[in-house]
């Protein structure tokens, strides 16, 4: 199976969404003619788009493009992964990282893939609650693996930047499913090794 990996949007819509972005300059009282935010419209609207080019992309269709077979039942961890989103309330970027495993049920996929699918789901407008379950809810769906584990610690922009100004504090969340959640020793197997 394939997935898209390019960048799928067109100058027509980076340049309707440059027409938002001047106005807003505008209405926050800006010059948008002066030399340093002439191209800024046209520079927000591409950001904007490559922050959200998750929603071209298909987290089962990535994972199944590399899968197979295997017998191994031991759990496999991929931790660390650097993970960069934009929080949906303000607009603002949280990052921070993830770490995802499972146990496989007869079927593995390239390790790449677990990284891919945390930025598929990362690249687009979000909270940190539901891109934690989405990640576990396509891992499961397209390995059907005997359980799989997410834990997202992330800094949230907007706690830092503005509203409590909390420049330390960190959020953390979690999804478990089949065996992480119903034994304890694995869970917390999982949960040491991600310390």
């Amino acid at each position: 199976m394939s997935y898209k990996r390019e960048d799928n949007y067109t100058p027509e819509t980076t340049a309707e969404i440059a027409v938002h972005i001047k106005e807003i300059l505008r209405l926050l009282g800006e010059d948008t003619e002066r030399e340093g935010l002439v191209k800024t419209p046209e520079r927000v609207a591409k950001s904007l788009q490559f922050l959200t080019k998750g929603y071209e992309e298909d987290g089962v269709s990535i994972i199944q493009s590399a899968m197979f077979d295997e017998k191994y039942q031991q759990m496999v961890l991929v931790k660390d992964i650097e993970l960069f989103s934009t929080c949906e309330h303000h607009m603002l970027p949280f990052l921070g990282k993830c770490h995802v495993a499972y146990i496989p049920n007869g079927r593995i996929t390239g390790l790449s893939k677990i990284a891919r699918v945390v930025e598929t789901f990362a690249r687009r407008l979000q909270v940190q609650e539901r891109l934690t379950v989405e990640i576990r809810d396509c891992i499961q769906k397209a390995l059907n693996p005997l359980g799989v584990a997410v834990v997202i610690e992330a800094t949230h922009s907007c706690m830092v930047l503005r509203g409590v100004e909390k420049s330390n504090s960190l959020t953390t969340t979690s999804a478990f499913s089949g065996v992480f959640l119903s034994d304890a020793r694995t869970r917390n197997e999982f949960l040491n090794l991600i310390k």
